[in-house]
């Protein structure tokens, strides 16, 4: 009976791919390095946020969001490591799926900085009356709210049809975030009147903006491009290939997102956009455009 047992005992997930363990290996190297990488990024991003409270950005509020959630999912690396090789329990991917849920919907809140952003940029008279106002604070407890409702349901793992979900927000979300950046880019990249090159703050700001398009392009065009033709995949292939490509990519976005703010891109995009609100809207507008990023 013993003998039995072991016979049929589940194999591991590393054990069920061993056709194709190429994809695995490379994703687990690249949340290894995302854990090292990411969780000390993140922390100093906090860090900065709580204490450099005179020259606070009106987007930080989502970016210290951003970064707590990023925090939590860099923390799950070795628990994953053990059950992809070792475990066939069910009981981690409980504990994973949930992570995996709340990084799954981190996109709200780069969604919600791009909001800011555009807002800044292309109607600066509407950011300015909506600056001191709480309505960021209610947004990102809202999207908090969804994030934890999504990885509770992720969690639970039973829900018929539920990877459709991530399909369909991913796919919005996308779609949103590089309109957003693209509206950025084009009012940025017009020259003032009468003027036939670029200031060159605004040429600097637009490079900045276009980094920031790649990097969403790069981490989250995979699951964009690959996840709606899941049924034109074998089994196998997507769940050995695909999937951890695809999530390979995005995880890492919890490292690239906090290196970059680290890089001082609003300090440059904040005097780009005090440019554009000094024309703009002379009183006031200046004055609140300083802070948009």
């Amino acid at each position: 009976m013993d003998f039995h047992n072991a016979s049929v005992a589940k194999p591991t997930m590393y054990e069920s791919c061993r056709e194709m363990p190429g994809v695995i290996i490379w994703y687990l190297c690249l949340q290894f390095i995302n854990m090292f990488m990411g969780i000390p990024a993140n922390i100093v991003v906090i860090w900065l946020i709580r204490t450099n409270k005179g020259d606070s950005s009106t987007s930080d509020i989502f970016i210290l969001q951003l970064a707590v959630l990023d925090v939590l999912f860099c923390l799950t690396p070795p628990l994953e490591l053990v059950n992809i090789l070792y475990l066939t329990s069910d009981l981690p991917w409980y504990v994973l799926r949930f992570f995996y849920g709340i990084k799954d919907t981190s996109p709200l809140f780069l969604a919600c900085i791009c909001l800011d952003r555009y807002m800044a940029v292309l109607h600066p008279l509407t950011f300015t009356e909506l600056k001191d106002r709480n309505h960021r604070a209610v947004l990102a407890t809202a999207v908090w709210l969804v994030v934890l409702a999504y990885a509770a349901g992720k969690c639970v793992g039973s829900i018929p049809d539920f990877d459709r979900v991530f399909t369909v927000l991913i796919l919005a979300t996308f779609a949103f975030m590089v309109f957003c950046n693209i509206a950025i880019l084009w009012a940025l990249w017009q020259s003032g009147p009468g003027r036939d090159e670029m200031h060159p703050v605004k040429k600097r700001a637009c490079r900045m903006v276009l980094i920031i398009l790649a990097i969403i392009v790069f981490n989250y065009f995979p699951p964009v491009a690959l996840f709606p033709f899941k049924v034109y995949y074998t089994e196998d292939v997507f769940r050995c290939y695909i999937h951890y490509l695809a999530f390979g990519l995005m995880d890492f976005s919890s490292s690239i997102q906090p290196v970059l703010y680290l890089s001082k891109d609003k300090l440059v995009l904040s005097a780009a956009l005090c440019c554009r609100g000094k024309k703009k809207a002379p009183v006031s507008t200046s004055n609140t455009t300083q802070t948009a990023l």
